[in-house]
């Protein structure tokens, strides 16, 4: 096989395998998720479906790579600094935990790290419906220092997802405030409902707030808030179900502006 090795490699929780030469340079790539073959030089396809042959699982598709679409076009022109898909559920919490760990003996739970856990279970929760054909950005900065805690873009729209912890506590929702256990009554919805207004004026689409409370041991609410989703973070999935309102391309497009850091830059 004239010095080729395959290397695999894990992107967003999905193996791929790479066909390398004896320079060290990519002469294709295996996507097991899609069962497809894509080759580089074409003079060596048959080296490379050799090379692969223990890997392959099913039929698989061969040929040339895809010609990138216009939103993969715009992302791969992204500077890293400047792309916020890579952010973890809590990128903010995490970078702040960090700078500032708090001190290690404390007789209250550091309210950050409750914050965090809310936001790396709905941030989980929200991956999944990757496979459905939606995409999720977590810890969108905004100027002044507020932040987004997730953006869902899918084909049942757009979403404004926050986060709020509410582990093995009731939860009283009466819009515009939000009661977690003894704790003060906050008027949470109208942020989230602001956090919608603003992504909707960056992204010039319809955006739609949630509430996604986590672990509550009661999930109480009044009545309908307006505009608003109240959702416990087992309840995330059924956006999987919505559809009819954006195209794949759409989605894709949106997700390209969205992942943007200079789109934010003036809500």
């Amino acid at each position: 096989m004239d010095g080729l090795r395959v290397i695999p490699t894990w992107r967003h929780g999905q193996e791929r395998l790479y066909v390398c030469g004896a320079d060290g340079r990519n002469v294709a790539w295996y996507d097991r998720e899609t069962g497809r073959v894509n080759v580089l030089v074409e003079d060596r396809r048959q080296d490379v479906l050799e090379a692969l042959r223990p890997y392959l699982t099913g039929p698989v598709t061969v040929g040339p790579p895809p010609v990138p679409t216009p939103a993969e076009l715009a992302r791969l022109a992204l500077h890293p600094d400047d792309d916020l898909a890579p952010n973890r559920p809590g990128e903010a919490l995490l970078i702040a935990l960090d700078r500032d760990p708090g001190p290690t003996h404390r007789l209250r739970p550091d309210s950050r790290r409750q914050a965090l856990a809310a936001e790396q279970t709905v941030g989980d929760a929200l991956d999944q419906l990757e496979g459905a054909g939606w995409r999720t950005l977590h810890s969108v900065p905004l100027p002044g220092g507020d932040r987004v805690h997730h953006l869902v873009i899918g084909p049942g729209g757009l979403f404004v997802v926050h986060a709020l912890n509410a582990r093995r506590q009731r939860v009283r929702v009466a819009d515009p405030v939000v009661r977690v256990g003894r704790g003060e009554p906050r008027p949470l919805l109208r942020r989230v409902r602001a956090d919608a207004d603003r992504v909707s004026y960056a992204l010039t689409a319809e955006v739609h707030p949630v509430l996604a409370v986590t672990e509550p041991a009661r999930l109480e609410v009044t009545a309908p808030p307006r505009e608003v989703r109240v959702l416990t973070d087992t309840d995330l999935s059924g956006l999987a179900r919505l559809g009819g309102v954006l195209k794949p391309a759409d989605v894709e497009a949106l997700h390209a502006m969205a992942r943007d850091r200079h789109t934010w830059a003036k809500v």
